[in-house]
């Protein structure tokens, strides 16, 4: 499992775990029924405290992504659909809240903001 942790970006360390693992489950790379690393092994890959992992692990497991067991360690939930599709509506909503603060600090107009969205979903713009 591939997580990539940044200094750099104010986002503290267990929810850039969290939001990988996130996608992962998302994306389909990681599938109901695979095995997270251990907390201790994904600290030491991470260099990171095991206080962080079990966090990020916490989190994940409360929002319904994952189901730990003891002794037997993390596993990746079979997913719920609609919890996956509000979790997707979660991040476009971001997205688009981004690009509305731009849109005004460049005094781009709602309707043209509508035009460019309609034209990157139909794949007009690249």
């Amino acid at each position: 499992m591939d997580i990539i942790i940044s200094n750099s970006t104010g986002k503290p360390i267990y929810e850039q775990i969290v939001s990988q693992v996130k996608e992962m489950i998302m994306s389909g790379t990681l599938k109901a029924g695979d095995a997270l690393p251990s907390m201790r092994n994904l600290a030491q890959q991470l260099r990171i405290s095991i206080i962080t992992t079990k966090r990020a692990y916490e989190e994940l497991e409360r929002e319904g992504f994952i189901e730990s067991f003891t002794g037997k360690g993390s596993f990746v939930c079979a997913q719920n659909k609609e919890l996956m599709r509000e979790e997707g509506l979660r991040q476009i909503e971001r997205c688009l809240s981004e690009a509305a603060a731009k849109g005004k600090q460049y005094a781009v107009g709602l309707d043209e903001m509508k035009d460019l969205l309609t034209m990157l979903y139909k794949g007009e713009l690249s």
